[in-house]
């Protein structure tokens, strides 16, 4: 299976995510954010960092870079479209994802692990998935979702919120909402599941003498569901 990552100036998750795509059987390509074309991919993955520094609004330059149109290309397609983080942030401002991700509840930077709930199955990311609630690592300070009440409507009737944050049994609340978002949504998809945006870091969870290994069980469940 092949995939590409997409770099921006300011991006610093981009070789994150090439180790661990590339640790569990993915043939990965890094993209120049210039470039106009991307290659053949059967997934694009937006990473987690500072695009061109978090200048005017988080993934608002990013959004208009020259390889964006192919990317919306790509998804419009059907492709595979993964946005960690800042790439959540990017696919909010192109417009593929619903939404926005405003400035968390406290006004701080939060970098810690947090738990997540997986609450759909029914598409390429977590399909098999063989735990539904994952310890991952959130670093972020412009991370809390938030849509309108017609928006989350229509995102809860189309099944689109993929994670939700929550404690160690699952349990989501106000408590354990790291940042504000409305419904505790920590990632969402399009209608069609394609996309994903998500603001926890799998790629920081693929080793268990350094992290975690969570972010294992999704890179090792969405190779296996390309097959």
């Amino acid at each position: 299976m092949k995939s590409s990552v997409i770099i921006f100036p300011g991006s610093n998750c981009d070789r994150d995510m090439d180790v661990a795509l590339k640790k569990f059987g993915f043939k990965n390509q890094m993209v120049w954010h210039n470039d106009p074309k991307l290659p053949k991919s059967d997934l694009i993955v937006l990473p987690g960092g500072f695009s061109f520094g978090d200048y005017l609004r988080c993934g608002s330059i990013a959004g208009k870079s020259k390889i964006i149109n192919s990317v919306i290309d790509f998804a419009k397609s059907g492709g595979l479209v993964l946005g960690i983080c800042n790439g959540f942030q990017i696919l909010t401002e192109t417009g593929l994802l619903p939404g926005v991700l405003q400035q968390n509840r406290n006004i701080e930077f939060i970098c810690k692990n947090i738990y997540v709930k997986v609450n759909n199955t029914d598409n390429k990311y977590f399909k098999n998935i063989k735990k539904n609630i994952l310890e991952l690592h959130i670093a972020h300070n412009e991370g809390s979702y938030f849509c309108s009440n017609q928006e989350l409507k229509s995102i809860q009737d189309n099944n689109q919120i993929a994670i939700t944050y929550c404690n160690s049994k699952g349990l989501s609340d106000h408590e354990h909402n790291p940042n504000g978002a409305i419904d505790n949504i920590a990632g969402i998809f399009n209608k069609e599941k394609n996309i994903l945006g998500m603001m926890p870091h799998p790629e920081r969870m693929i080793d268990k003498y350094l992290s975690g290994e969570d972010g294992s069980i999704f890179f090792e469940n969405l190779i296996k569901n390309f097959k």
